[in-house]
């Protein structure tokens, strides 16, 4: 079993240099073989709907967009809090391919069985 981490991120569009910075450390994990796996929070949930990710760009980094994109090709995972996605009215119908809903108990398993959280502030 490869190693296994969990990229926290917490910016969405208001932010792109901050929602992008998780994705680009989880496909280098993922492209390094491990299990990578984004969880999005608060308003970075928005950025795992359809079209979601589309036109945030940080100077100088991959479009958004394009890197979530190669990441889910990696076999990177990302996922949502349910949490927050409730709230905002996000549900399995508003999801770009490859995104998932998760709950807490999810997450807090995946940690419980080895998985090493990173967290960008």
């Amino acid at each position: 079993m490869s190693q296994r981490m969990i990229f926290q991120c917490t910016y969405g569009k208001e932010n792109p240099e901050r929602a992008t910075l998780p994705f680009v450390a989880a496909n280098v994990a993922a492209t390094a073989g491990m299990e990578a796996t984004v969880v999005c929070t608060v308003e970075a949930v928005w950025l795992g709907t359809k079209g979601g990710a589309d036109g945030v760009a940080s100077k100088g980094s991959t479009p958004l967009a394009d890197l979530m994109a190669e990441f889910r090709a990696n076999e990177g995972k990302v996922w949502l809090c349910g949490a927050c996605t409730k709230p905002r009215g996000i549900t399995e119908a508003d999801l770009a391919p490859g995104v998932t809903i998760v709950g807490a108990a999810t997450i807090i398993e995946a940690i419980a069985n080895g998985a090493i959280p990173i967290a960008f502030a």
